[in-house]
C-alpha cells in the first residue's frame, strides 16, 4: 500500500509484514489471475505502484524474465529490499504527487493502493500516461462500503464485538481520507479516462484463516488509534483478539474489486 502523512497502516510497523503475507494469500491468486490473462511473458515492462510487500512483485520478475524490467514503487520500500534484484528496480515514489518512474510500460497494476491516496485522479492520469499504446492497467481496490462487516454472520456477542471494532477501523480510515466507496467506481473511472476494453470483477474472501491472521494483525496495529479516539477500549480488543485466535469466527473482508483495461 502506498503511504500518505498521517497514513493508518505504516509500513515500518512489525504487524505489517503479517498483513501482506495475508494479502498474498487471500489475493494473489485473483491478481494472477487476471494478469495471466492479458498474456504477460518475456520482455514485459511492468510497474507495481504502492507494492508494499513482495509477493506480486517476484511473481511478475519470474514472468518477464532477464529481458523484463518490474518497477516496484512505494513511499515506503522497507518491505521490497529482498525483491531488488534484476529485472526489479525497487524506487521511492508518490504516484499521486510526482511524475511516473518511466513510459512505455506493457503493464501498470496497483492493489489497496488508490483507496488511501489523497489525489487519487492524479495517480490515474500518471499510470495511464505511463502505458504504451495497448498496454494494460488492473487496479484492485477494497470496497469497504459495500460489505462493511467482519462478520456478516452476525448472530452473537463475539461477532457483534467483531462488527463494532470493524466499524471504529472504517472511521479511522474515512478520518484520514480514504474513500470507502472508491472500488465499485474502478469500471466507469477507467472508461472515462478512455481505456478500452474495460470490465471487472469482485472477490470476497469469508471464512478463510488467511481472513483471521489479517483481522488480528490490522486490530493490533490500529490498537492505539482505537483506543485513543474512544471507538474501543483495551479490554474489547484483548476480547476480540482471544475470540479470533480460536478459530471458530466466520470472519470475512471487503470485497476486492478488479478492473482493467487498454490503453488505446
Amino acid at each position: 500500500m502506498t503511504r500518505t502523512d498521517g497514513y493508518l497502516l505504516d509500513n515500518q510497523q512489525a504487524e505489517a509484514a503479517e498483513r501482506f503475507d495475508a494479502f498474498a494469500t487471500l489475493f494473489d491468486p485473483t491478481t494472477f489471475r487476471h494478469i495471466e490473462g492479458f498474456g504477460i511473458g518475456s520482455g514485459w515492462r511492468c510497474w507495481e505502484v504502492g507494492a508494499g510487500g513482495t509477493s506480486v512483485v517476484s511473481w511478475l520478475a519470474k514472468k518477464v524474465g532477464p529481458t523484463g524490467k518490474v518497477v516496484a514503487t512505494d513511499i515506503d520500500t522497507t518491505r521490497l529490499t529482498a525483491a531488488a534484484r534484476p529485472p526489479v528496480d525497487v524506487r521511492v515514489h508518490d504516484v499521486s504527487a510526482e511524475e511516473p518512474p518511466g513510459e512505455g510500460f506493457d503493464l501498470v497494476h496497483a492493489r489497496l493502493v488508490l483507496v488511501h491516496v489523497p489525489d487519487r485522479e492524479r495517480a490515474l492520469r500518471s499510470m495511464i500516461k505511463s502505458l504504451r499504446p495497448g498496454g494494460r492497467l488492473l487496479l484492485e481496490d477494497a470496497d469497504p462500503a459495500l460489505q462493511p462487516l467482519t462478520c456478516p454472520d452476525e448472530y452473537g456477542p463475539e461477532q457483534q464485538l467483531a462488527n463494532r471494532l470493524r466499524q471504529g477501523f472504517r472511521r479511522l480510515l474515512a478520518d484520514r481520507g480514504a474513500d470507502l466507496s472508491y472500488g465499485r467506481t474502478l469500471p466507469r473511472l477507467l472508461r472515462e479516462a478512455g481505456l478500452r476494453q474495460v470490465a471487472a470483477d469482485a472477490y470476497f474472501p469469508l471464512a478463510s484463516t488467511a481472513c483471521a491472521a489479517l483481522e488480528s494483525a490490522t486490530i493490533r496495529q490500529i490498537r492505539g488509534q482505537l483506543v485513543t479516539a474512544g471507538l474501543a477500549t483495551d479490554e474489547d480488543i484483548d476480547r476480540h483478539l482471544a475470540n479470533v485466535a480460536t478459530g471458530t469466527m466466520d470472519l470475512a473482508t471487503a470485497p476486492l474489486i478488479s478492473a482493467w483495461g487498454r490503453k488505446a
